[in-house]
């Protein structure tokens, strides 16, 4: 595979298109926690960047090695992300509605910390369709594979780190409607992964 301009371009071009559900939820989760430090916004972008990351790269080994495998577990993606987000969405609904109700219309809510297992629930959800890309990058050598990765990862982590300051900011100003409004973009997510992969 020659590293050429175009590999580059290329690559980066996909970072871009695999980061937009993981910047939507990046922008969630910075609504819901607006006073997160620097250190949790590296550390979300970088699960996201990293997921990104590694789902292509699972897909070009399993093009390689277990191609049939791949094909029969490939029909469920949609419905595994569909499931993941729903469950996540629906979660912040609820906890955005209880925080109305206990602390009043306009109260600013108390800062809810994104835990370990919703993030990484987060970045496999985002990312799970991801695994297709592998049969874009099969004719890839590992080192090339690898590259492209590498620069996919790069993308989602700048884009995500940009959806959680901004989510962040937001959030402030929204107060409890922010969890709600978070929520409803993970299950909007949720829908338009498995909507998508019904179709292709």
């Amino acid at each position: 595979m020659k590293l050429d301009f175009v590999f580059f371009l290329n690559s980066i071009l996909l970072g871009v298109g695999l980061a937009m559900d993981a910047f939507s939820v990046s922008l969630a989760n910075g609504m819901n926690e607006p006073q997160m430090r620097r250190r949790r916004v590296v550390l979300i972008a970088g699960t996201f960047g990293g997921f990104q990351a590694l789902m292509p790269l699972l897909g070009w080994a399993l093009v390689h090695f277990a191609v049939e495998k791949f094909m029969a577990f490939r029909k469920f993606v949609p419905w595994i992300a569909l499931a993941l987000l729903l469950w996540i969405g629906g979660k912040m609904i609820v906890e955005g509605v209880r925080d109305r109700k206990k602390n009043g219309e306009d109260e600013p809510q108390e800062a809810r910390k994104l835990g370990l297992h919703i993030l990484l629930v987060q970045g496999i959800a985002t990312s799970i369709d991801a695994l297709s890309v592998g049969f874009t990058i099969a004719e890839y050598n590992f080192a090339a594979a690898l590259i492209a990765a590498g620069l996919i990862a790069a993308v989602t982590f700048s884009i995500c780190t940009a959806g959680v300051l901004l989510g962040r900011k937001f959030g402030t100003w929204l107060s409890w409607r922010a969890s709600i409004l978070g929520g409803v973009i993970l299950a909007a997510i949720g829908i338009e992964i498995f909507i998508k992969g019904l179709f292709l």
